[in-house]
């Protein structure tokens, strides 16, 4: 068995971040600001910039997310963070009508972005995320977590549109449906207490 370990996505740690989002799908290009940025500001950005954006984001405090680590290889990856810093999410047609809580409460939290390179597909390394990121966002204060996964009981995708995840391993980590936008697409919760 593989031995895997998470980290927070620290500054001295963005070269392992790098490699983690370069291994399938649109991790490298994204950059993971999707969420972050407004249309008309993800537009004006290169993929420099958001490199940039992303390593600025390492250096606060709590910092954006987490890599999975197997024997020692970066090779995933889970967004996880206060819900007023997602922009797009904020603004989103789809998603803000339906979620049930303030977009401007620091302590609701959204996980939103998940990138395992390929080589290292069905080693567990999502649902390993999650939890770690559940953990994360109880250590730093959340009180809630909302997420975007896609049920793929009704739709098949490929592996570089599941980036939001899937509702199975949502389910299986006690989150819970509160909307369905769009029949393969469902918000959930998992609520962590005050």
């Amino acid at each position: 068995m593989p031995e895997i370990r998470i980290e927070p996505a620290t500054s001295d740690r963005f070269d392992d971040l790098q490699h983690a989002l370069s291994g399938g799908g649109d991790g490298r290009g994204c950059q993971c600001q999707w969420w972050t940025l407004r249309n008309v500001e993800w537009e004006a950005t290169t993929l420099d910039g958001r490199a940039d954006l992303l390593h600025d984001e390492t250096t606060t405090d709590p910092v954006p997310g987490l890599i999975a680590y197997v024997d020692d290889e970066p090779a995933g990856w889970v967004r996880v963070g206060a819900r007023p810093g997602f922009a797009r999410l904020r603004h989103s047609r789809v998603i803000a009508p339906h979620s049930p809580t303030s977009w401007d409460d620091p302590a609701e939290w959204s996980v939103n972005c998940f990138v395992v390179r390929k080589e290292h597909r069905r080693q567990g390394l999502t649902p390993a995320l999650l939890d770690a990121a559940i953990a994360f966002a109880r250590d730093h204060g959340a009180r809630a977590i909302e997420a975007y996964p896609i049920d793929t009981a009704v739709t098949k995708k490929s592996s570089n549109d599941l980036y939001t995840g899937v509702l199975s391993v949502f389910e299986a980590a006690g989150f819970h449906e509160v909307a369905r936008p769009k029949p393969h697409l469902v918000i959930v919760r998992l609520e962590l207490g005050a």
